[in-house]
């Protein structure tokens, strides 16, 4: 397996990415735009999952990668929920929403994938350095 030595590296971060783009291109439109409050809070929301991703890679041990993994993801889940808002009121067609889900869900699947392998690797000693396919490192 690949060592992992960059948080972009972490195909979470690039699936969160891609979500966060489509979001922002999305929420761009017409009535979604001038809504400031559901645009401003999907597109935090969005942002929140990527930059978690990233602020838990940097840290210097498992456990606190495996935190901001979960509040990523459930930052993912606060997107699908504004997502529905947007359908609900009409600012999105069923089509547009579904594609979106899509990647909300996506997203949220590899995250917790990672979730699942970084809490895994972590239980086990020696804790894996910054070299480790995980991407976590010891204290320096």
């Amino acid at each position: 397996m690949v060592a992992v030595q960059r948080f972009q590296d972490l195909t979470a971060w690039k699936k969160a990415r891609v979500l966060t783009r489509e979001i922002y291109l999305v929420s761009g439109d017409a009535g979604f735009a001038r809504d400031f409050g559901l645009r401003d809070q999907i597109r935090r929301a969005a942002v929140s999952v990527m930059a978690n991703i990233a602020e838990g890679f940097e840290r210097k041990g498992a456990g606190e990668f495996a935190y901001f993994l979960m509040v990523a993801k459930a930052s993912c889940a606060e997107v699908g929920s504004h997502l529905y808002v947007a359908l609900d009121v009409g600012y999105t067609s069923e089509l547009e929403f579904e594609r979106m889900y899509s990647l909300v869900d996506e997203a949220g699947r590899v995250i917790a994938g990672l979730h699942r392998a970084v809490v895994a690797r972590g239980s086990k000693a020696p804790p894996p350095t910054r070299n480790s396919e995980l991407g976590t490192r010891n204290s320096e």
